[in-house]
Parts: structure tokens; sequence; C-alpha cells
């Protein structure tokens, strides 16, 4: 034990008698109150025994005094008590009330009488934590948070990945990874690699409200997207979002998080994620498992093997995952999704459901309730139509009559062809009715109309055989606007109603003959063009 040299006790023992306060001792002398408390509480055992020789120093007896009456210390805050706390409960600082009590009650007191007497008044209640105990496999905790520096592919850049963390509750084992990227999809996966990792599922998992997992943050109703919830009910396990802002819920796997970076991960850096989760797997087994838990005084692997058999267990298959999206019913029944139809009945014409497109199949669920409407195997080719001719609308819309006016604009063999096509297809043919109109923005009508004429010469019925024609034919045509003058002379056509018979054209030569021959010989060819059109001229123009 430290002893103060002989003059500060005496110091001490002085100004203790003459009733000096602790703080105005320490104030004085610069000797910690503690140390005075000491020295006070000795000086009145002393006194208590009243034997002994006076030295002067605690160490030895002192001899007896007479007891010094303690002087009551009364704040100069005391006659402004009500004030102070009235000021306290409105959440006002030790500055403003100081500053109040100058201006409106006339305070010479110090700054720091008030903070103490202040000070004094507010009862700070220790917050408490509550330590929760958890069955084997009841529950797990999942978060993000930030990996080790990590060399990017195909560049000497590094930067940091997301590490995720899952972490048994009871036995504290965990599953770490690190990825770069984050998605719906991604978040779905690191929780099955996890259960697949420990060899069973927890009962219900805690997480934040991340964008991953939770869409609308609510304490009684969160909204978890599609992947996710999916996820969790193919594993039979249930989502518990922890409230937001309230990390202590989930105070399991944050400590495993800074456990993980303080000690796994601080000081390094990787060439690859693959590295890092080696490393990651690496540590966990020999160094993080083996540890003797602090708060459990256990390992945590033999509480892990204790836990193992309580986890639920895996199905078979794994999770089959899956992109929703919104589409709209068209006039046909039929929702239109990677440029192929798909029967959509019993919902509406009009309405919109959600389509989850899986690898080789997709579904159609209602929009509202999310209830299973359709199952399709998606279509390996393009413009595929899946549905039935039973299911199929025949009746004419709207949309129908007015594809049909503007095949009619093109050509009657046009609108011959489309109306065809729809007897035929129904409305779900009328996107190679619309296809079919289309055409005219780039070609010709003659040469559309003429296209179509071949087709139902030929019996194919297709927008594509229309569309190939339609080009070939304009092919020909741009061909012969290259050609030279004397092939196109040659391609030239020789009979037309307004072309009449050679014979025609001799007789009329024959006449104009005749009527230059009869002419008068002596009239001047200077005077022919001023005098009048004789006869014959007169019948050779009207022939003409």
């Amino acid at each position: 034990m430290n002893v103060l040299k002989p003059h500060l006790q005496t110091t001490i023992l002085t100004l203790l008698e003459a009733g000096t306060s602790h703080r105005q001792i320490e104030r004085v002398s610069g000797i910690d109150r503690k140390t005075i408390r000491t020295y006070a509480k000795r000086m009145e055992e002393i006194k208590a025994n009243s034997s002994g020789v006076a030295t002067g120093t605690p160490d030895q007896t002192p001899p007896p005094r007479p007891p010094v009456q303690a002087k009551p210390t009364t704040s100069n805050c005391e006659p402004h008590r009500a004030f102070i706390e009235a000021q306290l409960r409105a959440k006002r600082n030790y500055t403003a009330i100081y500053q109040d009590l100058v201006d409106q009650h006339g305070f010479t007191g110090a700054y720091n009488s008030v903070k103490r007497f202040a000070g004094g008044l507010c009862k700070h209640e220790p917050e408490q934590f509550d330590r929760l105990e958890f069955a084997p496999g009841e529950e797990a905790q999942v978060d993000y948070g930030e990996g080790a520096l990590t060399r990017v592919a195909g560049s000497a850049r590094f930067r940091k990945p997301r590490l995720f963390v899952m972490t048994l509750r009871y036995s504290r084992r965990s599953f770490r990874r690190v990825v770069w990227k984050s998605s719906q999809e991604t978040w779905a996966r690191l929780h099955e690699e996890a259960w697949r990792y420990f060899g069973g599922a927890c009962r219900y998992v805690v997480l934040d409200n991340l964008k991953e997992g939770v869409i609308k943050p609510d304490l009684y109703e969160p909204q978890l997207n599609a992947v996710y919830a999916a996820t969790l009910k193919h594993y039979s396990v249930v989502g518990d979002p922890a409230r937001v802002r309230d990390p202590n819920r989930k105070g399991t796997v944050e400590h495993a998080i800074g456990h993980t970076q303080a000690t796994a991960l601080k000081g390094r850096r990787f060439e690859s994620i693959e590295a890092q989760n080696q490393h990651l797997e690496h540590w966990e087994t020999k160094w993080a498992a083996q540890r003797i838990h602090g708060s459990e005084r256990r390992q945590v692997e033999a509480m892990f093997q204790e836990e193992k058999p309580h986890l639920l267990p895996l199905p078979l298959l794994g999770m089959q995952y899956f992109t929703e999206g919104q589409y709209s019913v068209n006039d046909d029944s039929c929702v239109r999704v990677d440029h192929s139809s798909y029967a959509a009945r019993p919902a509406v014409i009009g309405s919109r459901v959600l389509v989850r497109l899986f690898a080789r199949r997709l579904e159609i669920r209602d929009f509202k309730t999310q209830a299973l409407l359709r199952t399709h195997d998606r279509a390996e080719k393009p413009g595929t139509v899946v549905l039935p001719m039973n299911e199929r609308v025949f009746n004419p819309s709207r949309e129908t009559q007015r594809i049909l006016t503007q095949a009619k604009a093109i050509g009657a063999a046009t609108h011959r062809l489309c109306e065809t096509l729809f007897e035929r297809e129904g409305r779900v043919g009328q996107r190679k009715l619309w296809g079919i109109v289309g055409l005219v923005r780039r070609y010709p009508r003659r040469l559309i109309n003429s296209a179509c004429e071949m087709a139902m010469t030929q019996g194919v019925y297709s927008y594509g055989h229309v569309k190939t024609l339609t080009e070939q034919l304009m092919e020909d045509a741009l061909i012969l606007l290259d050609a030279p003058n004397s092939e196109a002379n040659c391609l030239l056509t020789q009979s037309h109603a307004l072309i009449r018979a050679g014979d025609d054209y001799a007789d009329l030569f024959t006449l104009g003959a005749q009527q230059s021959a009869t002419l008068a010989p002596t009239q001047a060819p200077t005077q022919a063009p001023t005098q009048a059109p004789t006869r014959a001229q007169t019948q050779v123009e009207a022939t003409l």
C-alpha cells in the first residue's frame, strides 16, 4: 500500500479537524478524494479507540482529541431547487440553467456549483440488458459486414467484399462467406449454403431489415421479398426481422462479425475471393470452433455437436430460384413473356398478374393473393403460343376491327389473308396481323398486296412468309431499276389497253402521206407555218 509523505498526512489531518470538505482539501492539496476519505476513516477509528501516543501521523496512534463538529454545508443552489428541477424535466442543459439563474434569479454562485447540484438531481438508471437463452436448433442470426481487402480479378486494385455471417444462437458456431455483389438471389443462396454447411436448418432466423431480405420493415407484419420468402418456406424456416435500429436483438451475429474482422481478417490481403473463403473456413474450423465461449464457459464445437441433432432435416432437392415480374393479360387471354404467349386464365383480360420465371417453367399467380393460377413449361422458340384451342377467343374486338381496316387499305388480298388468319387462330393471332399491316412502313402497298396474294395461292398463311415474299418482290423491283436501258426496253410491256394494234398505226401513216401529196406545189415554204391547217391535217390530228 502506498503511504503519503508525513507533511501531506499532517495537512490532511489539520484540514479535516478544521471541518474542511473533502472537495476543498482536494483542490488545495491536489490529493485524490478517495485517499482523503481513507485518512478520514482512519482518524475516526483512532478517535473511537481513544488510546495510543500522538505522533502526528495516522500510522501511529495519535493522542485523543476533542471531537470536531462538522459544519453543515448547504449549496448555493438549494433555494432554487424547484426551478432547477423544472428545467431538468424540460431537458435543458446545465449551461442554460446557470444562465437563467443569473439573469432571472440573481444567482451569484459559480457554474460548477450549478453543475454539481443539477448532476445530483439527475438519476441515471443503468441500461438493462436481458440475456436470452435458446434451445438447440431454435434460432440463427444473419447479417452482412465487410471482408478483408481482396484483389479485383483482372486488375491491380484491391477492395473489400461483403462478408456474410450466419451464427447459431445456441452453440455460437458460425458460417462465413465473402461475395463481391449481393442480390435477393445471392442472399437466399448464402442461407442455403449455410444450412448445408451446418447439416440442417434452424426453426427461425433473425435478420436485419436490409433490402435483400425485407421489402417493407414492420414490427408485426414485415414484408419479405418473394425469393427469400420462398427459400425460407422451402426449408420450413420462419423469418424474424429485428426491430428497426435495434442491433441488440441480433447481438450474437454482430459480435461474430466483429470477432471475424478483428481476428481472422485484420491486416490481411487476399488475391481472390476463393482464397479469402478458404482462409475463413480454415480459421472457423481450427480456431473459432475450438475456443471456449466466454459466457457459456464451454467449447463452441462441443455445443455444436450437441445442437446438430436438433436441426431441421434438409430437403433432398435444393431451392429452385426464380425472377418475378408483373405482366398484363392481353385481350387474347395470354401474357407475353420473352416473345412467347402463355395462357393466363382464369385471370381476367386486362388485369395484372405475377409471373415467376424458373429455369424450365413459369408460374402465373394472382397479383393480390399470389395464389397459383397456371403453370407452363417455358417455350424454347420465340413466338410460341402456349394456349389450348378450347381457350382461344375468336370474337373480334375493337383492336381486330382496327387491324382489318388497315389491311383493307393496303389491298383486297391483304384483307382476305388477315381475315383468314383471324378465323384460324383467333385473337392470339393478332400479333401476326399487326406484323403484316406494319410492313407498310417499309414496303409499298402494291408489293405487300401481291405478296399476300401469292401466299394465299401457295396455301401458307404466315407473317414470316408474307414478309419473305415482300422482300423478294422489292429486290426484283430494285434490280429492274438498276438494269441498263437496252435490257429495260426489252422487258417493256407490249400489250395494254392504251396501246393500239400495229395496223392502226400503219393506216395512220399512209393517210398522212396521201394528204401531204395533195398539197399545192406552188406554196412557199416560208408561208407554211402561218397558213391555216388543211382538212387532211385536221383528220390526222383527230386520229391521233
